[in-house]
This record gives C-alpha cells, sequence and structure tokens, in this order.
C-alpha cells in the first residue's frame, strides 16, 4: 500500500476538521507541514512574527467559533508565540497552537532547540501536550480541537516532533478521525435547573445576569439580548479589564451595588468585579453561579462564600443561556425598573462628550477618532471594529458601536490589534475592518503590514498617537508626580505613517480635527492595508459615572 507521512495525516486531519487556513510563520521542524498542506488544499497565512500567528488564530477563533489554528517551528519559535497564548486564555477563545519540536529520538542529546515545549505553555492552556506516535497525530489534532471548543473556550498546544511528521505509515482512512471527533458535547443545564433559576430571579426586586467574555462576541451578544428579551432581566457582558470602570459599560458601576441577586453566567467573581466585596455589590446581595468549569465554579463559591450563594451548576454558558431561554417562554416574567435602569446606565455618555472639540492646535481630542469612524462603520455593509492599547483603546471602545468587536480583553495585554484585523479580514473577506490603537501598542507588530500587504489583506488602522506609554505614564503622574515620571516616552510624533508605506500599505497623517474624515475615507479607498497616524493629547482613559463626585 502507498505510505502516508506523519504530517500528511496532520493536514488531512486539518482539511477533515474544516481547519483550511492556518495562520503560521516557517522554520525547519514543520517543512513537512507546508508540504503536506498543498496536497490537503490548506490555505497558510505567513507571518513575520509567531506571537501574530497566534493572535491571528485567536480572532479567527473569536470571530467563528471553530478554533484557529496557529503552527509555529520549535524552540524559539514556540516561545515566540507563548505569550499570545494568554491573551486567548483570558479572551475565552478556541485556538490549538502547533509546534514543530525536536526529534523524539534525538531528546536528551542536545538535540536541535530542544525544548520542555509542552511544560512551557502548559500554564497558560486548557491542555498541553506533545505527540507520541506517527499514527496517533489525527488522533492527537482531534483531542486538541475538541479541548479547545468545549466549556470555557481556550488555547491548547500540540507539540510535532519532526520525526514523527517524516516517518510513514501505510496509507488508509483509519488515520484520519471522522468530523464528529474533533467536537465535544456540550453540557446543557437541565430544565429543572433553569426553571428553579428562573423562580428565584422572579423573587428578586432587583436581579441582574453578568456574563463573561464568551458571551460578549457578537453570537453571544444575541444570545443575551434574547436572554434579557425572555428573562426581563439586564444581562451584562463583561470582557475588559477596566471591569465594572469600563467605560464601554457607561455607568454601570453607579447602579451594580443595587442589585439584590446576581446570576453569574460563565462569569468569576474575579477583579473585574472587585472580587464582589462590598461596595461594589450589595452587602445582602445573593449570586447564583453557572460554570462550565467544575474547578472555576468551585473557587467562585470559595470567593462569594457559600452562604451568600443561591444555587450552583455546572453547564456551558451558551447552553444555560438556551435552556434559560427556553424555560422561560412557558411563563410568565416582568421587565423591572431596575433592568431598565441598568440598561440606561449602561448605554449613559456624558453629554459634555458631544461638546468636547481638540482645543490645542496640532493634537487632537481622543473623541475625535470615535467620532471620525462611527460613520464609516454605520455605513459598511459588513462591519468590524477593533480596539487595541491603554487609554487610547478605552476612548475608542467608549464611543464606538459595532455588531462585531474584537478588543485585547481580560487578559489586559496589548499589541494584538493589527493581527485581529488582517485575521478578521482573511475570516470575512468582504469585511469593513478598522481598527484604533495607540502608538505603544502599534510598534509590538508594525511589520504585519508587510503580511498584510502580501496576503492581500486590507483594513485601516487608526493610531492615536501621543508619543508615551500613556498607561503607565497616567499611574506615574497619579502615583509619583510628574517629576517622577520616567521611562514612558516614545519618539514625538513618530511618522508610522511612512513606514506602513514602506512595507506596501498606505500611510495618511493627521494633525487636524478636521482632516481625519477624508484621510479616514482615502485609507478605506485605497484597497491596501492602511495606517491613519493621528497626533492626540495625552489623556487618561474616560472614567464614566452618573454620581456627582
Amino acid at each position: 500500500m502507498p505510505k502516508l507521512r506523519g504530517a500528511d495525516i496532520l493536514a488531512r486531519a486539518l482539511a477533515v476538521a474544516g481547519a483550511r487556513d492556518i495562520f503560521s510563520l516557517s522554520g525547519n521542524h514543520i517543512m513537512p507541514v507546508y508540504d503536506a498542506a498543498i496536497d490537503a488544499g490548506l490555505r497558510i497565512t505567513h507571518v513575520r512574527h509567531e506571537g501574530a500567528a497566534v493572535h491571528m488564530a485567536d480572532a479567527w477563533g473569536r470571530l467563528t467559533g471553530e478554533p484557529g489554528i496557529a503552527l509555529l517551528t520549535g524552540g524559539p519559535g514556540h516561545a515566540n508565540g507563548i505569550g499570545a497564548l494568554y491573551t486567548a486564555l483570558a479572551g475565552e477563545s478556541p485556538l490549538v497552537m502547533l509546534s514543530g519540536h525536536a526529534p523524539l529520538n534525538q531528546l536528551g542529546k542536545g538535540a536541535f532547540q530542544e525544548m520542555a515545549q509542552a511544560d512551557l505553555a502548559a500554564p497558560i492552556c486548557k491542555a498541553s501536550f506533545t505527540a507520541k506516535s506517527t499514527a496517533s497525530l489525527g488522533e492527537d489534532l482531534a483531542r486538541a480541537m475538541r479541548i479547545a471548543r468545549s466549556g470555557r473556550p481556550g488555547p491548547v498546544h500540540l507539540s510535532l516532533p519532526q520525526d514523527l511528521l517524516d516517518a510513514s505509515v501505510e496509507s488508509g482512512e483509519r488515520f484520519i478521525p471522522a468530523r464528529d471527533q474533533f467536537y465535544a458535547p456540550a453540557q446543557t443545564l437541565p430544565a429543572n435547573a433553569a426553571q428553579a433559576i428562573l423562580a428565584t430571579l422572579a423573587k428578586a426586586e432587583r436581579p441582574l445576569i453578568i456574563t463573561g467574555p464568551q458571551l460578549a462576541s457578537h453570537r453571544g451578544a444575541a444570545l443575551c439580548k434574547q436572554l434579557s428579551d425572555a428573562t426581563g432581566v439586564a444581562v451584562v457582558p463583561m470582557e475588559s479589564p477596566r471591569g465594572i470602570a469600563d467605560p464601554c459599560l457607561g455607568a454601570f458601576g453607579d447602579v451594580l451595588p443595587d442589585a439584590d441577586l446576581i446570576v453569574l453566567l460563565g462569569k468569576q467573581p474575579d477583579f473585574t468585579l472587585k472580587f464582589v466585596v462590598p461596595p461594589a455589590v450589595g452587602t445582602n446581595c445573593r449570586f447564583i453561579v453557572i460554570d462550565a468549569d467544575i474547578q472555576v465554579l468551585r473557587q467562585s463559591i470559595a470567593t462569594l462564600k457559600p452562604a451568600r450563594v443561591a444555587s450552583s451548576h455546572v453547564a456551558d454558558a451558551p447552553e444555560a443561556a438556551r435552556s434559560l431561554i427556553g424555560a422561560a417562554s412557558k411563563t410568565s416574567t416582568r421587565t423591572s425598573s431596575y433592568t431598565k435602569s441598568v440598561q440606561e446606565a449602561v448605554a449613559y455618555r456624558p453629554a459634555a462628550w458631544q461638546e468636547q472639540r481638540s482645543p490645542t492646535l496640532g493634537v487632537l481630542h481622543a473623541l475625535e477618532i470615535g467620532r471620525a469612524v462611527q460613520p464609516l462603520l454605520d455605513k459598511a455593509d459588513d462591519p468590524i471594529f477593533v480596539s487595541d492599547g491603554g487609554e487610547i483603546g478605552q476612548w475608542a471602545q467608549a464611543t464606538i458601536r459595532c455588531d462585531t468587536r474584537l478588543i485585547n480583553g481580560l487578559a489586559g495585554s496589548i499589541g494584538s490589534a493589527i493581527p485581529f484585523a488582517m485575521a478578521a479580514r482573511v475570516a470575512r473577506p468582504n469585511a469593513t475592518v478598522i481598527a484604533t490603537l495607540g502608538d505603544g501598542t502599534f510598534g509590538f507588530h508594525m511589520a504585519e503590514f508587510d503580511t498584510a500587504a502580501r496576503h492581500k489583506l486590507p483594513f485601516v488602522a487608526v493610531i492615536g498617537n501621543d508619543s508615551a506609554w500613556n498607561a503607565e505614564y497616567q499611574i506615574q503622574l497619579r502615583s509619583y508626580g510628574k517629576d517622577r515620571a520616567v521611562g514612558c516616552e516614545l519618539a514625538p510624533s513618530a511618522a508610522y505613517e511612512q513606514a506602513v508605506v514602506a512595507l506596501g500599505g498606505h500611510g495618511e497623517r493627521v494633525t487636524r480635527a478636521e482632516e481625519l474624515p477624508a484621510a479616514l475615507e482615502r485609507a478605506l479607498k485605497s484597497g491596501k492595508p492602511a495606517c491613519v497616524n493621528v497626533m492626540i493629547e495625552r489623556l487618561p482613559a474616560p472614567n464614566v459615572t452618573r454620581v456627582v463626585q
């Protein structure tokens, strides 16, 4: 019988799983997979840094709900991709990071780029392991994808020893798992549990449902609206490291302490909720906890204290939402005045923002970026908004609304915006993709404009350029004073737009608010990956509240 290489088994298994788009940077250990990808019909987006490949796989997972695939070489290539895994883990994004690996038959002898790769990735993955045989490579991939998409989605790492990729076995479909092997069964919320939860909600005067990042996606947002409409209870997704102070949530922090019952739906009582310690929440508030991960559920109960927990349930967040929606359709529900007050608080933005203009010649107020970007997204057929960075990220997220949004998330990391925007164009080729980011975060993956130009992935990156690592600078101002601010300055008014032009893109520089709309239009119409470099004031992130200080 004809022979089948391990690399062929892996590539064909990816094709069967539907994972035909791979984000990768080449290297010695994975060259057999590149070769096998040709016959399997896999498309490789070849990046300039391994971290960018993992960020792209992360964005793919958030946009499609299917695990994104990052393919890296071993040793330093694997290590370069590690940091981006944390963003995906905190964002509950399904992805599989496949790393080449030193040959098994050379381990312990000083093999080229030998490294304990699975151990290195394990702390920031749902699972991390190394393949042990050529014949099991398809099964290993199926296991990795099942874990990545199950329960709380997240990243999984699988190392691929080069000798297993090169070795051959007799050809046969038995090495390629069936499509259903790449999926895990859903954990549903039983009907009786859903009915009991609804009964508890009905007895509360001021109930509230808070969800985690999984339900903050564009698919999750639709489910959250259905859940709120069905139950009459406000549903608030949280995915920002600013937590209850997230300006995208308006004045939510003002009304949260009034809740007397909170359902944590796939949401931990973590730092974003100030560990649910009063006065962030009411002293007598009770909780219902629903989580797919039993260990997370137990930790949440311990944090809350058992006496405050009305009930707890193991279920996937989307499945639990669907169960509650189904059960609510059979019961009478009401919309309380508290629900309306929460919705109004989340939608609230200070009236002064409407009148705010740029007072200083040559630089813009951060609000001007939101004003100029929003109309472009509103008129696009398929808009995607990407946001990254420190203080400028908070201004943009507070002022720009879009059904499909990708942000750096609970990790509080920066650097993902450019790879996220590229992946958005791969996943949705006809989308209008606009990313806002700071000048600090732009430097992480500036070279990926070359990737975007080579692969014809146009998007617009709008840089809020305040010549600083401004989030850290603001901390220094608050904590130590201006005279002790150090190490946070960046090149004054750096010409990032010229670097993008040199890499094959389109560049614009903006120093006046009235110039910005036309510059954005030209960038969109260029059909190239574009950079609009906007000089902005160095401002702290907004703190939205209706409470008189």
